[in-house]
């Protein structure tokens, strides 16, 4: 099987203009079957400030009311992801940016209102992605640079946790590819002691997550990664890596920097 790496970048990155351009630098010379997804970063919140468009959150996710999904999908459908595609093309990597609407690439449910009204907010519909309209971008070289928004097939943008668009997409692609997903932020890996950048759990297996659970010995925000890295393992994925954006060239390889999750 083909190698693919799907690759996911997170907002403090794309924060970062010097960050970013380094990051892309190294994954414009990866010579393999890539797709890039990229979270949204401070930049949307920065400019609905600009256009007094306020912003929500609750348990630290965005509420999205109808002012703010008509921001995302200009600011991560259009200024990030374009951005982002004009770079690698400067960088001679022939790059095609994407929303789940395009090529109907990805389908979702609005997310049914429970304790929390979450507003326009997509639950990926993991049946209906558009596998075959993938393959033929890939088929024909071309890298993916996926924003986070998905459709619910009647008009309407939907807002998309950029993690799980990218544990979909890898599980999607898995019979089709050897499939690594890459979760690049901007610590060396899932750590033992949040105080110590250097305490990297290298390898986690089920046996060793449940272990840590037992112990408290992980911190809340890097919880709902490894929850997604374990679904993206259980539905076909052959690994999981999750490590720093500045190790990324080493992390396609064999020998990973980060925590590999297997």
């Amino acid at each position: 099987m083909e190698q693919l790496f799907v690759i996911k970048i997170g907002g403090n990155v794309i924060d970062d203009e010097k960050n970013l351009a380094a990051f892309l630098q190294n994954f414009a010379s990866i010579n393999a079957k890539k797709i890039l997804v990229h979270g949204g970063g401070k930049i949307a919140t920065k400019i609905g400030e600009q256009l007094g468009i306020q912003s929500n959150y609750i348990n630290g996710r965005r509420i999205t009311d109808e002012a703010t999904i008509d921001l995302v999908t200009m600011v991560y459908g259009g200024l990030v992801n374009k951005k982002i595609v004009a770079k690698l093309q400067s960088l001679q990597c022939d790059a095609i940016g994407l929303t789940g609407a395009d090529a109907n690439i990805m389908p979702a449910v609005k997310r049914p209102i429970k304790d929390i009204d979450y507003g326009f907010v997509g639950d990926v519909i993991k049946e209906k992605i558009a596998i075959k309209n993938l393959e033929v971008l890939l088929a024909n070289n071309f890298t993916l640079v996926i924003a986070p928004l998905t459709h619910d097939g009647n008009g309407q943008m939907l807002n998309t946790n950029a993690d799980t668009v990218a544990s979909s997409l890898a599980v999607a692609l898995s019979n089709r590819y050897d499939v690594r997903l890459i979760y690049c932020f901007e610590k060396n890996g899932v750590l033992e002691n949040v105080e110590d950048d250097d305490s990297v759990i290298k390898l986690i297996t089920k046996e060793k997550y449940q272990q840590l659970l037992t112990d408290k010995k992980l911190f809340d925000g890097i919880l709902p990664k490894i929850d997604n890295a374990f679904a993206a393992i259980d539905n076909g994925v052959k690994e999981v890596l999750i490590g720093h954006a500045n190790d990324l060239l080493q992390n396609v390889t064999p020998h990973t920097k980060g925590t590999l999750i297997k």
